[in-house]
């Protein structure tokens, strides 16, 4: 099925690689002889003469080429057609939505019949047009072209949600006069974001862009500009950065907010503060004299982008201090010119060097004292943990974003100290997002991290943002001093480095510090709830709001320098909501909420809670039976068969991301969830049960190793699996930084997916807890 995606419009790449492999050539070539004026002339006339005229291996070439092409979009064909049948029999039939078809103006199960007909003939009329006459772009072939992206971005879910997408489009076909659709095209036309915020653009603000590597001062000295103004804003990526620079002020007797969205400390009896929060928590309406905006180059981003562009473009700052990557630099220049923004750069070198180490250190017995092994899920840290401190005999202290704030300081306090006898220090990829810590040596455990669809190499950003930690200058301890430092002489201390356990994993590493990342050509937006709001009142009372916000998205303009972030689940999740009367912001506010519906009983939350906001009632924690909260009470010893393998951890993952939700929720519905204590004190001790669980779970080294190559081999798999279905280089590189930064704050996630966790069965009689109190043996897990 890959040959699906060798078509290009304008030159055949399976024609390229038949030209490789055969030494063959689609062009004729001027022989090389004669002047410049000479050669044009002759390969003008080749060129003429081989389209009028082409040559046997060119004939052979087309035929193939032809051939191939036809049986393929066969293929596909016979894969979407039967999607759309089983859809239109199963989940999308007349008994499954006869409410939500009545919406789209149908009476009757014969009404949709007929439909369903009309367009499975669109849908076979598409495909014969992409077969016989290779029309496949957007202009000429646009159903077909819809289709063939979604299915190459996001495999069968993707052409799953086209398919329901288009074929509610096709039944809005003829609903709309031209004078509403042209209404519709002005609402959707998102080319001029930054017009969105009017107020901000009645201000002549600065803009202070501070770029360089890590380690170079950047976001220190912006810091040092918000502490030194009367009223200022920090927004940052991460909670726990949010946590940092809040704990950083409050100990220099600067009152200050905290402000993330599932977590708020406002100063009592104060007007006048200082507020670090989340990027997406960024008060836009607030006049204040400085705001920093850190890690400014996840504007990029393709999915949280678009909060830094609303942070940017909306914050009411006199000035503005954004602090990032050098690549970030031409976006913001250019979009500071169109705003009429004053921008200043101020670029940054390292304080000290940065180096590559030539050789893998192997074996965790190579470890020496400063190094921080860095791994991409909570049970890795805690499994690294036990064996680092159990190969070499020294104490190991770990980090990762969703320690409790004063646990980490400790952990962080515990590693700086020369003189404790933690050695070692093992942490999430979170690190890489400005943490100070004295680390002498970064070493990857591990360069694939998990995606929704398999594994992925991690890019060359995130593994510099990771790498460039070592050797830090300035630790958080010495920051939090007052600071003649900066006046002294600045000298370099020795040079960070940076490895990797294996020797496949540093070559990747060699090769991410030998290149540079691409420079980022446009900001993510997201259209404001306002827009939907308007949009949406141009379509009948009982439209899915899936279909409205697809349409919107559908039928969006924008300009170069901006591009429309991923849906994610949204739609997902306008479908679990859509039963419930709720207005449009309402409906808005559910989808930018910290939602896990690969989780267990996700759906069933969503719902519930969205029930309890459209009757604005039941919002009691303790009353909303979808939250797991009987497995508090839940003995862990029963979790010991084969058959109940992973899923206490499991459940204990999925009741965290719950109360998650239901925290985020209680700060925009304040009369609804009102049990907020109660689900931060449940909040406190999931996170105590899934740290003791992960405390006692232990595998050897070589079974890590096996593990991490499995990861590698299908992380390699799913790599050249995109390039077949592209027919090209499948990148690197990317917007995207450390961490599974699909939720606002970031937290990373407790385990990589199924293949991690699945061996962690019922733990072993032998390493439970007894009444005595007394821990046994550490369990085993066989197969990791």
């Amino acid at each position: 099925m890959s040959l699906l995606f060798r078509i290009g419009s304008a030159r055949s790449s399976c024609a390229l690689l038949l030209c490789r492999k055969h030494a063959f050539s689609t062009t004729a070539r001027a022989p090389r002889t004669g002047g410049k004026a000479w050669k044009k002339r002759k390969e003008a006339e080749a060129s003429a003469y081989g389209a009028l005229f082409p040559s046997k291996e060119e004939e052979m070439i087309r035929h193939v080429v032809g051939r191939n092409t036809k049986k393929t979009y066969s293929i596909f064909r016979g894969l979407m057609l039967g999607k759309y049948d089983l859809l239109m029999n199963t989940s999308r039939s007349w008994a499954a939505r006869q409410n939500e078809y009545k919406g789209f103006g149908l009476v009757s199960k014969l009404d949709l019949d007929r439909e369903v007909k009309l367009f499975r003939n669109s849908l076979e009329k598409a495909c014969d047009l992409a077969g016989e006459n290779q029309a496949i772009s957007k202009s000429n072939n646009p159903l077909f072209w819809g289709l063939r992206n979604a299915f190459i971005e996001t495999d069968m879910d993707g052409l799953t949600q086209h398919l329901v997408y288009s074929f509610q489009n096709f039944l809005m076909r003829s609903r709309f006069p031209k004078t509403i659709i042209a209404t519709h095209k002005k609402i959707a036309d998102f080319r001029y974001p930054y017009e969105w915020f009017p107020a901000t653009r009645a201000l002549q603000r600065t803009i202070h862009l501070h770029v360089g590597p890590t380690n170079s001062g950047k976001t220190y000295n912006a810091l040092k500009a918000l502490e030194n103004s009367k009223s200022g804003i920090y927004a940052g990526p991460l909670r726990l950065l949010a946590h940092e620079v809040y704990s950083r002020f409050m100990a220099k007797g600067k009152k200050c907010a905290l402000v993330t969205g599932e977590e708020q400390r406002i100063p009592e009896g104060e007007d006048n503060y200082f507020r670090s929060c989340t990027v997406e928590m960024t008060p836009l309406n607030l006049p204040v004299d400085v705001a920093v905006i850190d890690e400014i180059q996840m504007i990029g981003d393709s999915e949280r982008g678009w909060a830094w562009t609303q942070a940017f473009l909306g914050v009411q700052a006199k000035e503005v201090h954004l602090c990032g990557e050098e690549r970030t630099v031409d976006l913001i220049q250019s979009l500071c010119e169109v705003i009429g923004d004053k921008c200043i750069v101020t670029r940054y070198k390292r304080l000290n060097p940065l180096e590559t180490m030539e050789n893998s250190l192997g074996s965790l017995k190579n470890l020496e004292k400063g190094d921080a092994v860095v791994t991409f899920s909570r049970l890795s840290i805690h499994l690294l943990k036990k064996q680092i401190e159990e190969a070499t005999g020294r104490r190991c202290a770990m980090i990762y974003g969703s320690l409790p704030p004063e646990t980490r300081a400790q952990q962080a306090a515990l590693f700086n100290d020369p003189d404790s006898d933690y050695d070692f220090l093992v942490a999430s990829d979170a690190i890489g997002m400005g943490l100070n810590l004295e680390i002498r040596r970064v070493v990857f455990d591990q360069t694939h991290k998990r995606t929704v669809g398999g594994y992925r190499q991690i890019t060359t950003s995130e593994i510099k943002q990771i790498g460039g930690r070592a050797g830090r200058y300035r630790t958080a301890r010495q920051a939090a001093n007052p600071e003649p430092e900066l006046s002294q002489p600045i000298t370099a201390s020795q040079p960070g480095l940076v490895t990797a356990f294996e020797a496949s994993d540093l070559k990747v590493i060699q090769e991410a510090f030998s290149s540079e990342p691409e420079p980022i050509q446009s900001a993510g937006i997201q259209p404001p709830p306002s827009v939907i709001e308007r949009f949406s009142s141009y379509f009948p009372p009982r439209t899915p709001f899936g279909y409205i916000l697809s349409r919107l998205r559908d039928i969006a303009q924008t300009s170069p320098k901006f591009h429309l972030c991923r849906v994610k689940e949204m739609l997902a999740i306008c479908d679990l909501i859509q039963p419930f009367h709720m207005s449009v912001y309402d409906r808005c506010v559910f989808l930018n909420a910290p939602v896990a519906l690969r989780e267990r009983a996700g759906s069933a939350v969503v719902q519930a809670f969205g029930k309890c906001v459209a009757t604005m009632s039941g919002g009691e924690l303790a009353d909303i039976k979808a939250v797991d909260l009987e497995l508090l009470d839940v003995d862990e010893r029963l979790f010991k068969s084969k058959d109940n393998q992973s899923e206490y951890l499991q459940r204990l993952e999925a009741l965290h991301k719950q109360i998650t939700l239901y925290l985020w929720l209680s700060y925009r519905y304040t009369g609804v969830f009102r049990s907020q204590n109660l689900a931060f004190y449940v909040k406190g001790i999931v996170e105590k049960k899934i740290d003791d669980h992960l405390g006692k779970v232990n595998v050897t080294e070589t079974e890590r190793k096996a593990r991490l190559e499995r990861i590698r081999m299908k992380a390699e798999k799913t790599r050249r699996k995109k390039k077949a279905l592209v027919d090209g280089e499948v990148p690197t590189d990317g917007p995207k930084l450390p961490g599974e930064w699909n939720e606002e704050g970031h937290e990373e996630p407790l385990f990589n997916g199924p293949d991690e966790v699945k061996p962690i069965g019922r733990l072993d009689p032998n390493a439970i807890e007894t009444e005595s109190g007394q821990t046994h043996k550490p369990i085993r897990l066989i197969g990791v």
